[in-house]
């Protein structure tokens, strides 16, 4: 391990397995297992590879990461970085070409007091067609043969829209 301006160094043919923990931050050329758990910025490069619940500041990943990854402030997936975990962090920036596999979780949205989340307003053409639709089944008469038939159960409820997203994910292009 090497120091460089107040941040420490993982080589690239350094293996680290275990608990690592501190208050600087840490760029990761070889290889650490474990839990990585730092008050700043992990970068992990191009060369490196976590295998670890990590709990940081800052990240930013440009190699491999293996695990669940919780920043205070921001997690970057660059366009060479891989990762399969879960992302917790209220800003999650995934570049275009960067590799991701898991769930991002940005926190709720927090709300003046007293004030509820503006529900999204259904088109009036949508909501006649529907409301004709359902007065024209109350109104059809069943057949003779449709009586004679086993009803059918009824259809699943409809799949709810990506509509709920409390805050987007930035992708940057280059």
């Amino acid at each position: 391990m090497a120091t460089l301006d107040g941040s420490t160094i993982i080589g690239e043919s350094i293996l680290i397995s275990g608990g690592l923990s501190g208050d600087e931050d840490l760029t990761v050329r070889g290889r650490v297992e474990g839990t990585v758990t730092l008050t700043k910025t992990l970068t992990v490069e191009p060369t490196g590879i976590v295998k670890a619940e990590v709990q940081v500041k800052n990240c930013v990943i440009a190699g491999v990461v293996v695990g669940n990854v919780t920043a205070s402030e921001s997690v970057e997936l660059t366009k060479e970085g891989r990762m399969v975990g879960d992302i917790s962090a209220p800003r999650v920036i995934i570049v275009d070409g960067a590799s991701f596999r898991g769930r991002v979780d940005m926190g709720d949205l927090e709300l003046p007091r007293g004030e509820r989340p503006a529900r999204p307003a259904a088109r009036p053409a949508l909501r006649a067609a529907a409301r004709s639709a359902e007065a024209a089944r109350r109104e059809e008469k069943p057949r003779a043969e449709e009586k004679a038939a086993p009803a059918k159960p009824p259809a699943p409820p409809a799949a709810v829209g990506i509509g709920a997203v409390k805050r987007k994910v930035v992708v940057r292009r280059k």
